[in-house]
């Protein structure tokens, strides 16, 4: 994944935001939509974007657009720039691969405690029925 590549291929809109702010949201387009074209980005190798289409298929369009969009702030650059920390955060975590999981058993102790409360709680239950009639 190579950074100011991906950096250059970005487009952004910038949109009216709802929300407050009074007369100044109405008339600044302070919201910020980061579009970015995973299918035709020089940044990322074909691997890079195998794994990123797997992993954000619920958030890419047809096309293998992602859409991000900002409105927590008043102002339309740190949107920006938060829309941008939030790209690079999903690609990241989208790209970790994941570690395989090692296949463990439980100690003779955890197994042993396991069945002393089975035990314990089946008498506990038991205890509760009410006496057999003696006839």
């Amino acid at each position: 994944m190579q950074r100011t590549i991906i950096l250059k291929e970005l487009e952004f809109r910038a949109v009216r935001s709802g929300g407050p702010g009074g007369q100044h949201a109405n008339k600044v387009a302070t919201k910020v939509e980061l579009l970015f074209n995973i299918n035709n980005s020089a940044g990322l190798s074909d691997l890079e974007k195998l794994r990123l289409k797997e992993q954000l298929q619920h958030r890419l369009t047809k096309e293998g657009v992602l859409s991000l969009q900002s409105s927590t702030t008043r102002s339309q650059h740190k949107n920006k720039e938060l829309a941008i920390k939030r790209l690079w955060n999903i690609l990241e975590s989208s790209l970790k691969p994941v570690a395989k999981r090692k296949a463990t058993k439980p100690s003779k102790n955890a197994i042993l405690k396991r069945l002393d409360t089975k035990k314990k709680m089946a008498l506990k239950k038991h205890l509760r029925k009410p006496p057999k009639p003696d006839y």
